[in-house]
């Protein structure tokens, strides 16, 4: 695992291998975890009899339970200097989890397993968007976030129409359902094994730093930058919350997966030419178009009275991770020392993981207590808030010498 290329090797299809192979790795986790997602609203409420409040707070809490871990994982990767161990190992923990699904008999068990797979999740994001980030030249970053998000959301794609296949070869048998979906994520933990650790000729051993809770290590900007996000991340609710919408307007719980499966294509087809496009413009206008565009999507949700305008929303959502998922981390990737890009990224996805805890929890009370169209529009104002905050941030060069060199393209 610690072999370590001196040299910039080949592309593989126009893109760095370790971003390809990144790629093919996210493919093949998420088409195991999004054949999970795509059903899970429906196994926990009519299965096991969740109400949509523990749906949300389900996502919500489970991705901020591994915020920390990300934030420890982010600065233990910079400590090291290393990635490629750290990602192996959360990917690994992650696939586990959905085979262990398959024994599953109570709300408390489906909550645990979720809890240990997004602790997954949080022991990897951070080194492995760090080694995008030093696999490739500064001008590359929003393309091969954008490659890489692009391969995610075709696992997403993927996963619910093997959902929809696989349960009606099962005949709604959950337990092979799940053994099926574990078996898919063996083969991200093959594609693992062509990853390489990245060593920069003449780049000098990265400085050490305590690790802290508090973000007041990085620069103004990179800090101002978390907060516009954090705001905004409080009103994007889950989407296995949002999915529920569909239960609200009295639609088939079979229209759930095709939902998801909009969602998902829309996100990937968008992903790669908005990454292309956010290296040849401002990352920030980019981020800021898809916070108009998934605020326009809530309030079409809020309104919605048919399956036309849940179509159109979930399309619009996808618009809006394209436009934001991968150039966050390419912006986030301009503001940071070399030896803080882990811990960078590690507090990017805090953020937005604690967001997403708030987010889900009050947003899921609103839905059961008042109605999903309250909670949606009160969820719009706040993503409102949000992008405000992103407009007056700075768009202004690395100062020299003091920030990541991967940072001087444009912000």
């Amino acid at each position: 695992m610690d072999n370590i290329p001196e040299v910039a090797p080949k592309k593989v299809f126009g893109f760095a291998p370790n971003v390809f192979w990144l790629g093919l790795v996210s493919f093949f986790n998420d088409f195991s975890n999004e054949m999970v997602k795509a059903v899970l609203p429906v196994f926990l409420t009519v299965t096991l009899g969740a109400s949509a409040a523990f749906v949300g707070f389900l996502d919500g809490a489970a991705d901020a339970m591994a915020s920390f871990l990300r934030i420890f994982s982010g600065w233990l990767s910079d400590r090291i200097n290393r990635r490629k161990k750290i990602v192996f190992w959360g990917y690994a923990l992650s696939v586990l989890t959905r085979w262990l699904l398959v024994v599953v008999s109570s709300l408390g068990v489906v909550f645990a397993l979720r809890v240990v797979d997004r602790l997954g999740k949080g022991l990897r994001d951070s080194p492995r968007d760090a080694l995008i980030t030093e696999s490739v030249a500064k001008e590359e970053l929003g393309k091969s976030f954008g490659f890489h998000r692009f391969m995610d959301a075709l696992g997403g794609v993927a996963g619910p129409i093997a959902a929809l296949i696989t349960l009606s070869i099962v005949v709604q048998d959950y337990r092979k359902f799940f053994l099926v979906s574990g078996i898919l994520g063996l083969f991200a933990i093959f594609s693992l094994l062509f990853i390489k650790d990245m060593r920069h000729p003449g780049a000098a051993a990265p400085k050490r730093r305590k690790f802290s809770l508090t973000p007041m290590a990085f620069s103004p900007k990179f800090r101002y930058f978390l907060l516009s996000v954090f705001v905004f991340s409080l009103g994007f609710l889950p989407i296995s919350l949002i999915l529920l919408r569909a239960q609200s307007l009295n639609l088939a719980d079979s229209f759930i997966p095709i939902l998801y499966l909009i969602y998902a294509l829309s996100y990937s087809f968008f992903a790669i030419p908005f990454g292309k496009l956010a290296d040849r413009v401002s990352k920030k206008s980019v981020i800021s178009a898809g916070f108009l565009v998934a605020i326009i999507a809530y309030v079409v949700l809020a309104f919605a009275a048919s399956s036309v305008a849940l179509i159109i929303a979930l399309l619009l959502i996808g618009i809006y991770s394209a436009l934001t998922d991968g150039v966050q981390r390419a912006l986030a990737g301009t503001m940071l020392l070399e030896n803080q890009i882990a811990s960078g990224h590690g507090y990017l996805q805090a953020t937005i993981g604690i967001g997403s805890l708030l987010a889900g929890t009050l947003g899921g009370l609103a839905w059961t207590r008042l109605s999903p169209s309250i909670a949606l529009l009160s969820a719009a104002a706040l993503m409102l808030a949000g992008f405000v905050l992103l407009m007056f941030l700075p768009v202004v060069p690395p100062e020299a010498g003091k920030e990541n060199p991967v940072g001087e393209a444009k912000v």
